[in-house]
């Protein structure tokens, strides 16, 4: 399937969004007492930085191949294999070799490889399609945005610890399905979405609306998700705010309170098709 062009607005949003939401990720987490605090189930803060730092190291190695590894033996064969449901698994191992926990030098490493990534990508193409996990690809633009969404939904985890607010700006959020998520369903996400879900024959057709992104209608048949051809019926149509279906879609908030809040709103033909189109499009919680 031909990648859909990324303007320039949507290129400089992306790195303007990676630059900003860097800047407020740092000041969060240079804010917080006691980086031990669990903020998750799992997750301390110092936890939760190494993760968001690990991101951001990996996209600095892909994107500037001088730069220095990751110390994690057989990373490329388990990222090559990992889908939604054993990203937990890879996680763990992650964790268990980056054993630095003292927020300075991990907030000084998080710096520096955004840096590495924005120098590195001046006079790239946003288009470009990089190997991303699972078998699938990415736009270049898609990374960023992927990025950000981590550094968003992360410090959206840590903000109590910090005893600070945490805004999810639209524009930065939107960036997440306009720019990562739609770009790998166009460029080919390989088995990272592979479920024990039973295929179904009849397609299930799914429009999703923002004020902040042009309209994308996908389409689920026989256990694959592509963008609709142009004029399918929808089963159902979805609005949305960025915000709120990101930290839906990754377990943050229940799908009940963000409908009953109408922050994410489902209509149409037959709206009861939208739960086993999400049960095969989903994101790790």
């Amino acid at each position: 399937m031909a990648a859909a062009t990324i303007t320039e607005r949507q290129w400089r949003a992306a790195r303007d969004a990676l630059a900003g939401a860097t800047d407020r990720f740092i000041r969060l987490v240079e804010a917080v007492d006691r980086p031990e605090t669990m903020v998750t189930a799992h997750w301390s803060v110092a936890d939760t930085l190494v993760h968001v730092v690990s991101v951001a190291w990996l996209y600095a190695v892909k994107l500037d191949p001088a730069h220095q590894p990751l110390p994690i033996p057989g990373l490329g064969t388990r990222l090559a294999t990992v889908t939604v449901d054993t990203i937990a698994d890879l996680n763990d191992v992650v964790l268990a070799h980056l054993t630095e926990r003292e927020p300075g030098p991990l907030l000084a490493r998080l710096r520096a490889d955004v840096d590495t990534i924005l120098a590195a990508t001046t006079d790239s193409r946003p288009g470009e399609q990089l190997d991303w996990f699972g078998g699938a690809r990415a736009p270049l633009a898609g990374l960023f945005a992927h990025l950000v969404n981590e550094l968003l939904v992360h410090g959206w985890d840590i903000a109590p610890a910090a005893r600070s607010p945490w805004e999810i700006p639209a524009r930065e959020a939107v960036l997440f399905f306009e720019l990562f998520l739609v770009g790998l369903i166009r460029a080919g996400y390989g088995r990272l979405l592979d479920s024990d879900e039973p295929p179904r024959e009849r397609p299930i057709t799914v429009e999703f609306r923002s004020a902040y992104c042009a309209d994308v209608t996908l389409t689920l048949h026989r256990g694959r998700v592509r963008v609709a051809a142009p004029g399918a019926r929808p089963d159902v149509r979805v609005r949305f705010d960025p915000a709120a279906l990101n930290l839906m879609m990754f377990g943050r908030v229940g799908r009940a309170r963000t409908v009953l809040r109408g922050r994410v709103v489902a209509w149409g033909r037959r709206p009861w098709l939208l739960p086993p189109f999400l049960r095969v499009l989903r994101t790790p919680s």
